[in-house]
């Protein structure tokens, strides 16, 4: 559901989605998109509450780490070393009668 969410999110904010899930080395990148000229990997969390932390919270160094390294392969794969990258975190907290909130943390690491 909530990267369902988080599809429908950034498409309405004018984001060009091309990958989803995005598969590479025992990984992968939730939504790859063109923000305009900028390729962007986005990590998408999600959360029903705050009892385990803040969604963004979960992305750890070594999960930074991770999304760069497959990130680096798909810019290889694709032959787009020229083109200007970023890594964003989309955080999702969802409340039954509320449904979804985003916080879009553009540049995040």
């Amino acid at each position: 559901m909530g990267e369902q969410f988080a599809f429908d999110y950034l498409k309405k904010k004018k984001y060009k989605i091309i990958k989803k899930g995005f598969r590479l080395f025992r990984g992968d990148i939730d939504l790859i998109a063109y923000d305009k000229d900028v390729l962007v990997f986005v990590e998408v969390k999600t959360r029903r509450g705050v009892r385990f932390g803040l969604p963004e919270e979960s992305v750890d160094s070594s999960k930074k780490k991770q999304i760069r390294k497959i990130a680096r392969g798909f810019v290889s794969l694709n032959r787009l070393d020229e083109v200007e990258c970023r890594f964003d975190i989309l955080a999702l907290n969802f409340h039954p009668a509320q449904g979804f909130k985003a916080t879009h943390f553009k540049d995040a690491f």
